[in-house]
């Protein structure tokens, strides 16, 4: 049984008037469709902004997290969620998280608490499985990229924007469109289409085009591009060091082509960019020179800007929560994605704009193109959802075939030394070696080696994550030189605050010194393909992307011949291969 019931005692903490009438009334929920903007939402736009207050403009400016979760009535959680709707009358909410039972009746909730619909929205870089249990999930959008197929991209905006808009979210913080050349960079990578700045932008343009035209806000990030740097921005401050002649031949050309094939929103990053702006420690985030003078004025963006999330290191290294806000505004932000404390941060702008020093003109630009937003999607006639519909629009398999084949596509061969692969079932005694780089993560390659077994009953499988001792590598690299062929399956994820998508290097030890010895080496990296730098000597080396089951057994039936294999790499891997290597391997007859 659907847990139906459960927020009915979370609801009463709403405004029992709005819930009520929403449950009588049996909304005709609208289907989503093609962003536009008619007489009637234009109607709806001026009259609202003629009644708004200060307070309400104010908090339309502001968007703060929560996750899609099971709250019980009393939970201070709930009560601040609650408050910053109806009390801080904050123009959005970000889900974090979830299930999509829950979600669907939690942004209920909180829309009929709001007195003007909220613009809620997510990160669905990889779908709206991403952060929705329930929903489907695809491969990275570098995965596209070694796919290099518009068809894909397009499909895959197009079923995030239909699972998304079933459960109540009316933005993707997607695609990035961000050009990595930076193969250290720990916070972009696998999360980019590729290096090629056409590429990029062509894959971006499909994918907006495919979630746009079913209903859903895509935002381009993360301008001006941050794929060329080794730092983190949730960590601190990058700088690009490159010259505006670069700039505009790399990262800021797939941006203007997104621009012009209609993009709805941008999300500004927090970089240093000398070349847009030489002031010292000046986040592109709160910069003038960037968000209007560049974004706005020049490449002629005329839809929602947002902040990438003020709660990064990227800005509270360097400014107080409430003076990056008003910065950020000041710069030409229409929306201030989570900051610290919105508590303090909306008083502040309040009190701000009643000084003059937050002009009014700034604030009704922004406020406008908000409201317009939310009209565009429909939010004024209906802001509900029809929460008994899920089973219906949600994890489909229509969507799982496309996301299958989204996985298969993106499978890539870069190196197949001596036609080592495909494998044949049963044949050898196989190893596999599950290497994990991250804490915690032991079993990290259980999928791929459960796959592998079947194909090969008496493998032997040994796993290590970041904690794994010397003592025990050895070990495992003892009994892996007794197998006819060795299969290493390598992870490291990339996170925010990590740092570093990099390898152990004491696994990186273990796989080069098997490859010492007179048997097949076969890698199956299952996260950033420029790890290939570590081990070149290997016999086979196949990307997949991305650790998910699906990656995994996928990479099981590659390995084995039962799948034709095309990717091609959308990076180069500097000193190794060129970008667009890829061999093919078809499936065995």
């Amino acid at each position: 049984m659907r847990p139906a019931n459960k927020f009915f005692a979370m609801l009463a903490l709403m405004p029992a008037i709005a819930f009520a009438a929403s449950c009588a009334s049996a909304p005709a929920f609208v289907k989503p469709g093609p962003l536009t903007l008619g007489p009637s939402g234009l109607r709806w736009v001026d009259k609202t902004m003629a009644r708004m207050t200060l307070e309400e403009k104010i908090g339309q400016l502001i968007a703060c997290r929560y996750a899609g979760n099971f709250f019980p009535a009393d939970s201070e959680a709930l009560a601040r969620m609650r408050n910053l709707v109806a009390r801080y009358k904050v123009g959005g909410m970000i889900v974090f998280g979830g299930d999509a039972y829950e979600t669907a009746h939690l942004n209920n909730a909180l829309q009929s608490a709001a007195a003007i619909p909220l613009l809620i929205a997510s990160d669905l870089e990889r779908g709206t499985g991403t952060q929705i249990t329930g929903s489907t999930l695809f491969p990275t959008i570098m995965g596209i990229g070694a796919a290099d197929s518009e068809e894909l991209a397009e499909s895959m905006g197009r079923i995030t924007a239909l699972e998304g808009r079933a459960l109540g979210i009316h933005v993707t913080y997607a695609p990035v469109v961000d050009v990595n050349i930076n193969p250290d960079n720990p916070i972009i990578n696998t999360r980019a289409i590729g290096e090629d700045p056409a590429q990029v932008a062509r894959l971006a343009a499909a994918f907006i085009r495919g979630c746009q035209a079913n209903g859903m806000i895509a935002t381009a990030k993360h301008f001006p591009g941050h794929g060329d740097t080794d730092q983190d921005s949730h960590t601190l401050l990058p700088t690009i060091t490159a010259g505006r002649d670069r700039l505009e031949r790399v990262e800021l050309f797939p941006y203007r082509k997104v621009i012009e094939s209609g993009v709805q929103a941008v999300m500004i990053s927090h970089l240093s960019v000398p070349a847009l702006d030489p002031t010292p420690n000046m986040p592109t985030t709160l910069s003038k020179a960037v968000v209007t003078d560049l974004l706005r004025g020049e490449m002629g963006f005329k839809g929602l800007i947002v902040t990438d999330a003020m709660e990064m290191g990227g800005v509270t290294t360097l400014y107080s929560d409430t003076e990056a806000a008003l910065r950020a505004i000041l710069a030409g932000i229409d929306m201030v994605l989570l900051p610290l404390e919105p508590e303090k941060v909306i008083p502040f702008l309040i009190e701000t704009a009643r000084s003059g020093k937050l002009p009014m003109e700034r604030i009704d630009q922004s406020v406008r193109r908000i409201l317009e937003a939310k009209a565009r999607l429909g939010l004024p006639e209906n802001k509900l959802v029809d929460v008994d519909a899920l089973p219906a629009k949600l994890g489909t398999r229509e969507y799982l075939r496309e996301a299958q084949r989204a996985f298969e596509r993106a499978t890539t061969l870069v190196k197949n030394t001596g036609n080592v692969l495909p494998l044949q079932s049963g044949e050898r005694s196989i190893a596999v070696v599950s290497l994990s780089s991250d804490f915690g993560d032991y079993y990290a390659g259980r999928t791929f080696a459960d796959a592998v077994r079947k194909r090969a009953p008496k493998a032997r499988i040994f796993y290590a994550d970041s904690e794994t001792g010397k003592e025990a590598l050895n070990e495992a690299y003892s009994a892996a030189a007794s197998a006819d062929v060795v299969l290493c399956a390598v992870f490291s994820s990339l996170r925010a605050w990590k740092g570093s998508v990099g390898l152990n290097p004491l696994h990186v030890d273990v796989i080069n010194n098997l490859t010492g010895l007179d048997k097949p080496v076969v890698v199956a990296n299952f996260g950033s393909p420029y790890l290939f730098r570590n081990f070149p000597d290997v016999d086979a080396y196949l990307c997949f992307y991305r650790n998910t089951p699906q990656a995994q057994e996928i990479a099981a039936r590659a390995i084995f011949g039962e799948m034709d294999v095309n990717g091609k790499l959308p990076v180069s891997i500097p000193g190794l291969v060129p970008l667009g290597t890829g061999l093919t391997l078809s499936a065995k007859k």
